[in-house]
Formats: C-alpha cells, sequence, structure tokens
C-alpha cells in the first residue's frame, strides 16, 4: 500500500498511454498473423464502449483473446456506463460495460439485451495528503458530511475520531467528482444512500446526481488527475487507476465496526456476503455488507457487459458469444491479478444461462 504521495513517479496518463500503445501493438500483431496466415478466415471487428472502471481489466481481455484470435480485433472506448449504455441503446457498438446493472423502467426503452456480471471491484476512496505513514480510515457519517458539503476540514472532529493517534494536517477538504454518467457514480452514490438518509433524501444515487459540493471530472481518469494535483482532495475511483497514479486508498468502516481496506478478498468478502440475493437477481448492490461479514468492503460493486440478445451477424455474434465465454471462464484469473474480484460460481452460472439467449439473425448461435 503506498503511504505518502510525496514520491514521484511514473503519472497516470504516462502510463495509461504506454499500457494502450501496446494492447494495440498486439493487437496488431495479431492482424498482421491473420494477414499472412493465409487460412481465409473470416475478418471481425467488434466494438464495446462503456465503463472506466472495468478498463483495465477489459484491455487485458481484449488483447489476450485477440492474439489467440488472428481473424479478431476487438475494440473498446473508455467513455462512461451511460455512454456506453447509449450507443448500445442506439445499436452503434456490439456490446456494452455498465458498473450498474439496466433497470427494468431502462431496459423497457431498450430492443431486448441481456446483462452479463463479468467482475466485481472496489469503489475506492482516494486522496492528496501529505505526512501520513498509513492509510486514513473513514466511517460511512464522515465520507457522506465530506460529499455532502458538511465537513469542510481534515481537522473536523469527525475524522480525528475516526483516526485516533494520527496528527491530521489541517488542509481544506478538496471534493472531487465524475461529471459524466458513470457506473462508478452509481455505486458510490448507491452507498452513501444506504448509509445516509440525508443523503438519500437530498441527493439519492444513480448514473448521475446533482453533486452538493465539489470540482467534477471526466472518467476516473479525470477525477484521479484532479485528485493527485490538489492538496487536500479527496475522490472517488477505481482501485488501479489510484495505484497507477500513486495515490493512498482509505479504510472504509462496515457495519461490522472494521475499517477494511479496498483489494480482491475484501470484495469477495462483500459478494460472498449477498450469495442468496444474487443468486435470485444478479442486479442485487453488493454496498454496505452486514455485520456478519466482517472482512467486506463496504463499497463494492459488480460489473456488468449489456450485450443486445439478437444481431445479424453471424460471424460476428459467434466472436462476441465466444469472447464473453472467455471473459466469465479464463479471464476471471486476469482480472484477479488487476484487483477485479473473481466471479462466485453461483453468477458464473447466471452468465451461462444467459449466453445461450444470444442469437445471430433470430437462430440459435451454433
Amino acid at each position: 500500500m503506498r503511504k505518502s504521495v510525496d514520491s514521484p513517479g511514473v503519472s497516470f496518463r504516462s502510463a495509461y498511454v504506454l499500457y494502450l500503445a501496446s494492447a494495440l501493438f498486439i493487437v496488431f500483431l495479431a492482424g498482421c498473423r491473420s494477414t499472412s496466415s493465409g487460412s481465409g478466415a473470416q475478418s471481425v471487428e467488434l466494438n464495446g464502449a462503456g465503463s472506466t472502471f472495468v478498463y483495465p481489466v477489459m484491455s487485458r481481455w481484449t488483447s489476450v483473446f485477440s492474439t489467440a484470435h488472428s481473424n479478431l480485433r476487438i475494440n473498446y472506448q473508455s467513455i462512461g456506463s451511460g455512454g456506453g449504455v447509449q450507443q448500445v441503446k442506439n445499436g452503434t457498438v456490439d456490446f456494452g460495460a455498465s458498473d450498474a446493472a439496466l433497470n427494468d423502467d431502462q431496459l423497457s426503452g431498450m430492443k431486448p439485451v441481456i446483462q452479463i456480471p463479468e467482475s466485481a471491484g472496489p469503489v475506492c476512496i482516494t486522496y492528496s495528503l501529505s505526512g501520513l505513514d498509513k492509510p486514513v480510515q473513514l466511517s460511512s457519517d464522515a465520507i457522506a458530511g465530506i460529499f455532502l458539503g458538511k465537513i469542510t476540514s481534515w481537522r473536523d472532529s469527525l475524522l480525528v475520531n475516526d483516526n485516533p493517534g494520527v496528527t491530521l494536517p489541517n488542509t481544506k477538504i478538496v471534493v472531487s467528482h465524475r461529471t459524466d454518467g458513470s457506473g462508478t457514480t452509481n455505486a458510490f452514490t448507491t452507498y452513501l444512500s444506504a448509509v445516509s438518509p440525508e443523503w438519500q433524501q437530498k441527493v439519492g444515487k444513480g448514473n448521475s446526481v446533482n453533486w452538493p459540493v465539489g470540482m467534477g471530472g471526466k472518467g476516473s481518469e479525470g477525477v484521479t488527475g484532479q485528485v493527485r494535483q490538489t492538496p487536500g482532495a479527496i475522490g472517488y475511483v477505481e482501485l488501479t487507476f489510484a495505484q497507477l497514479n500513486k495515490l493512498p486508498v482509505a479504510a472504509v468502516k462496515n457495519l461490522a465496526g472494521k475499517y477494511v481496506l479496498p483489494d480482491t478478498s475484501s470484495t469477495t468478502a462483500a459478494i460472498s456476503a449477498f450469495t442468496d440475493q444474487l443468486s435470485k437477481d444478479p442486479r442485487t448492490p453488493i454496498v454496505n455488507a452486514p455485520a456478519s461479514a466482517p472482512e467486506a468492503y463496504p463499497i463494492s460493486t459488480l460489473t456488468f457487459l449489456i450485450i443486445p440478445k439478437d444481431g445479424p451477424d453471424v460471424a460476428k455474434r459467434t466472436a462476441l458469444r465466444n469472447f464473453v465465454q472467455y471473459i466469465i471462464t479464463d479471464g476471471q484469473a486476469a482480472a484477479a491479478t488487476l484487483n477485479y474480484a473473481p466471479l462466485p460460481d453461483g453468477v458464473k452460472s447466471y452468465d451461462r444461462q444467459q449466453l445461450q439467449q444470444m442469437t445471430a439473425a433470430g437462430q440459435p448461435i451454433p
């Protein structure tokens, strides 16, 4: 765990560009092999868009799968969950990714789609404070107070109580939040609505909300950049974004009274706490796990692929079905290396059942 933000390191944007360039180079090599192989296999291109939260692992999945299938190219645009859902609705992409499942009202305004839970991860509270030798601890009351604009100093008594023996700096708190439609925002505000009646009444939950306070950034990249550049800032992002940018993350107090850091194991504990509910409806939020799950990180979320149930191109639909099958099986190991919690067996079983509903030109996919 990074304990200070003072040391120099590779900026997120530099790491982000380097990783993207590497992924595109792998896909380019795969295309070259396809051209020179003389196999005669039909070239297929899949286009997806959506969640920035899932972008790091989606980049890994698309690179690995494209390399193994030389006739396939997969493009994914990290534009936010809301944008991805809208592009699926408009029919301009083959699949979308969202950190929030579509509710019944949203589904009623679209052509039939299937929703595939594909990974889970923590929504982290990241901050920019110097001089601390361990992660800041935050209770739900403290987090709600900060994002409601009621707690404005790092020396506030509530924060002091959360961090006994720690001398917090006398620094103004600067809130950073997403400006785009975001499933990460949905997960975070779902948590705030669960723990704070005042937040539920005044702000509520959703991909976009009217923030009471703070400065906005586009995508997890924007929020991470603002936090990194602003002393005293605090924001919410996916764990890999904080790690790449050398920013610390807070330990959040759960219902068992334990301050828990966000990582793969604490997200897995959150999923496990909702096993029964998820077996009935995988759209169930996994925030604020009950006190019976003392190791659970309380701001966790499942992420979803949003896939049209039918499409006209048999080759494309077959490739998409096979790609999703890879994601929910072998791809789960890659997810675990990037701080995403692997799916439990019950959710994988649900995913396989959903995939069987995919059709091409109205017919079952061979």
